[in-house]
């Protein structure tokens, strides 16, 4: 699904109003306890344009019409931002919305793999702490939602995933612990109430990354139809995989500095 600014101004539109931020002005600081979708605020650039920084550096810069909220910003710029209430009421006019800003994060993290892979920062160790993108009841109701694709079990060691190849799942762990690698890199580590494998649900492109089970694993498989259907009628769901692939977004660009 394109990013269409039209729909997303709608989008912003039902919930929020325009604000100008001045000239150099710090929309967000870089570290802050929450990131997109589980920060203060997400902003669609209605006017002007917003410098997108790591550590001191310009990573890039997001123009009218377009959507940021996962690294520091220095702006002058005429911005619409909903705060976490606001955006899920938004969600809830609209659930289809959620899969047009995946489609735009999704697109970012390949963008943000091919400079690391570029400048050589994949193949840096880096420590990787374990995340979740699930808490535990919503991970029970998940399995319920889902009690006509049973778990499925891996050993330790074992591929889930490869990257390049196609999807028609993605996964949540339910027990144990997953590595998700790119180039034989570990990028992130998943414990119970983790999920991957949703990019190449939301962009048909072959799998950005690899998935081996550092443990023995038991992972709730979520096929294409399903995580649709889910994205849809959940606005939780839908902002908690959102949430996801903007922490992981967020992640690989810290590698980028």
């Amino acid at each position: 699904m394109s990013y269409d600014p039209a729909v997303a101004l709608e989008f912003f539109k039902a919930a929020g109003k325009p604000a100008e931020v001045k000239k150099t002005q710090v929309v967000f600081a870089e570290n802050e306890t929450h990131r997109l979708f589980q920060r203060s605020k997400l902003y669609f650039v209605l006017d002007g344009e917003v410098s997108l920084v790591a550590g001191k550096k310009v990573l890039g810069s997001v123009k009218k019409g377009e959507i940021f909220g996962e690294m520091a910003a220095l702006t002058h710029a005429t911005l619409i931002a909903l705060d976490e209430e606001e955006f899920e009421r938004a969600l809830e006019k609209q659930p289809g919305f959620a899969l047009m800003l995946m489609s735009m994060l999704v697109a970012r993290l390949r963008d943000t793999i091919a400079k690391l892979t570029a400048a050589g920062k994949l193949t840096q160790e880096a420590q990787v702490k374990e995340s979740a993108a699930f808490s535990r009841r919503q991970m029970e109701d998940l399995v319920r939602g889902l009690a006509t694709d049973p778990p499925i079990y891996y050993q330790k060691g074992r591929e889930i995933i490869s990257a390049g190849s196609k999807a028609v799942l993605m996964y949540a762990v339910v027990q144990g612990r997953v590595a998700v690698t790119i180039d034989g890199r570990v990028v992130e580590r998943l414990g119970p109430g983790g999920a991957f494998g949703e990019a190449a649900l939301v962009d048909p492109s072959p799998r950005l990354a690899s998935a081996v089970a550092e443990t023995d694993c038991e992972l709730q498989p979520i096929p294409r139809q399903a995580f649709l259907t889910l994205v849809k009628v959940s606005p939780q769901f839908a902002r908690q995989v959102l949430a996801s692939l903007a922490k992981r977004l967020g992640v690989l660009t810290e590698r980028l500095k």
